[in-house]
């Protein structure tokens, strides 16, 4: 059963975007979701400057994810990293209901989510060097070229990504088209500032970190190659 849900993500106008706002179907446990949790793991761009010590009851290395889709995977790396503080940008209401669900029902405490654009995030609530890990796993790939424009991987996201990290970082990007792929690792290994962990134009294997996904089992076995990219900050 789904309702329309009307709680819409935060955002500031721009001209090109690199996801598209979806219908704001929902279920009724991902809208009971946000009755429940929204407030003990909700953030909002609109508060600007996030402290960390506010927000989390203990300090620990932050981990920062992108588009988390329906959360299952940032829900397991919270879970197991429990030393580690993370936050999930996401703008489509169902998965950031998922999320927050499953975090609730788990009682995390090491776990907190925007609903919001994620370079307006970036710019107005995270603060310079303070990321020790980035991830941005599967991103939409806007495989025609007129849309290419639109892939969120550009070089000034890399440097605005690059000023959030600590030195000795880390860039974690996954993605299961090769074009795409491709794309990434040109413009990771043009920025300075960053060396590729696996070496030059080469692909990292999945690390122990990151689960892996039932969307990507399901390609594994139609034969779908999935490429990690992972980077360090180094000045």
């Amino acid at each position: 059963m789904t309702e329309t849900f009307d709680v819409k993500p935060e955002f500031k106008k721009k001209a090109i975007r690199s996801y598209v706002i979806r219908g704001g179907r929902i279920t009724v446990g991902q809208k009971n979701a946000f009755d429940n949790y929204w407030q003990a793991y909700g953030l909002s761009l609109f508060d600007g400057a996030l402290d960390l010590e506010q927000t989390f009851p203990q300090q620990g290395p932050l981990v920062l994810e992108i588009g988390f889709g329906m959360g299952d995977s940032l829900f397991t790396m919270a879970e197991n990293e429990t030393d580690k503080n993370f936050i999930g940008i996401e703008v489509h209401p169902p998965g950031v209901g998922c999320l927050i669900n499953n975090a609730g029902k788990a009682e995390l405490t090491n776990l907190k989510v925007y609903m919001a654009d994620a370079i307006d995030v970036l710019d107005d609530c995270i603060a310079d060097e303070s990321l020790d890990r980035f991830q941005l796993y599967f991103p939409d790939p806007w495989h025609k070229k007129k849309h290419h424009k639109r892939r969120i991987v550009q070089p000034a996201f890399v440097e605005k990504i690059k000023t959030k990290l600590k030195p000795g970082g880390m860039i974690h990007m996954a993605t299961d088209w090769e074009a795409y792929a491709d794309h990434m690792m040109e413009v990771l290994s043009a920025a300075d500032g960053i060396e590729n962990l696996a070496g030059d134009y080469l692909f990292s294997p999945r690390p122990e970190h990151r689960p892996i996904t039932k969307f990507e089992k399901r390609g594994e076995r139609l034969g779908h190659g999935v490429w990690d990219l992972m980077f360090e900050k180094t000045a």
